[in-house]
């Protein structure tokens, strides 16, 4: 068994989970399926993986659309808050690079490649934020624009006072209550 290999139990487990978290949630999917999604988590198991990964570290992951030119499902993390598993990390590894003490045990960027999934965009976040109230003790960590990241700034959401506040940071900073979130196509 690889590394990123589920046992029979533990995807059940997960399919259980997922499907409860589903039918609880169905403003999220309206016009979606359970049999079809469980049929795609069931034919593609290293996306099932990423998905144990992202319930592991306190995602709650949820479907939140279905792509119909791809066919793939879309999850995102929708935990109350950003995942207590992903917090305390800076952004990405140049920025970790450059710190020279009290460097943070991870980043997102990493953390994201080693799960299999994306950091959501501003715009995913902001989508995501249509369908609930998120972050309103944390804030996330989202995907930053190319000419902001050179600068060595990173960007990251959260919602306060019923808003959603895009904010800029050092890529390097990481504070207690500050992870990402993320997205995964199956």
């Amino acid at each position: 068994m690889t590394n990123k290999e589920l046992t029979q139990e533990q995807r059940e487990e997960l399919i259980s989970t997922l499907h409860v978290r589903f039918e609880k949630n169905k403003n999220r999917h309206e016009e979606l399926e359970w049999a079809n999604v469980q049929a795609k988590l069931e034919a593609n198991l290293e996306k099932l993986w990423s998905l144990h990964e992202m319930e592991a570290s306190g995602g709650e992951p949820d479907v939140v659309g279905y792509d119909q030119k791809t066919d793939e499902y879309i999850f995102y993390d929708c935990s109350a808050e950003s995942p207590k598993g992903r917090r305390s990390v800076c952004y990405d590894r140049e920025a970790w690079e450059s710190r020279k003490n009290h460097k943070p045990e991870n980043t997102a960027m990493d953390m994201a490649t080693d799960m299999g999934i994306q950091l959501l965009t501003e715009e995913q976040y902001r989508e995501l934020q249509e369908l609930g109230n998120f972050d309103l003790k944390t804030s996330s960590w989202v995907q930053t624009p190319e000419n902001i990241r050179e600068r060595g700034g990173a960007i990251f959401c959260d919602r306060r006072y019923d808003m959603v506040f895009m904010y800029h940071n050092g890529a390097e900073s990481y504070y207690a209550a500050r992870g990402f979130r993320g997205s995964l196509r199956v």
